[in-house]
């Protein structure tokens, strides 16, 4: 899904991940960003991350995300930070600020992952 966006990975790791969307094509009918979008860069970043902490041969799976839509956007392209807030051996949650081209917060969402061994091939 996160490929169909137009969702960008500028940067991965552990405990923080950066990535961009165009606001174009990802917009709900009066030409604002949907709400949607969002939560799908949100989930694409914190999941990233949650899959790096989790390390091999583990798997990250969302089971909770909410988010705080703060103002609109209607070009260009919105950045998100997902940041780690909390990295145990089951769980791991992240912050996700999503930011507009002029740094003006348009979105926070918190996302959960469930952290499992992963299934055997």
């Amino acid at each position: 899904m996160a490929k169909a966006m137009g969702v960008e990975f500028l940067e991965a790791s552990a405990e923080r991940v950066v990535g961009r969307m165009p606001v174009k094509g990802n917009t709900q009918p009066y030409g604002l960003l949907h709400g949607g979008a969002s939560c799908v860069l949100a989930e694409s970043l914190g999941s990233i991350g949650a899959a790096l902490h989790a390390g091999a041969g583990r798997i990250a799976v969302g089971i909770e995300i909410n988010a705080t839509h703060h103002r609109s956007a209607t070009d260009g392209h919105v950045t998100g930070v997902a940041t780690r807030t909390h990295g145990g051996r089951t769980l791991a949650t992240y912050e996700i600020v999503i930011a507009d081209e002029d740094g003006r917060r348009v979105c926070t969402a918190r996302l959960t992952c469930m952290l499992r061994d992963a299934p055997e091939a």
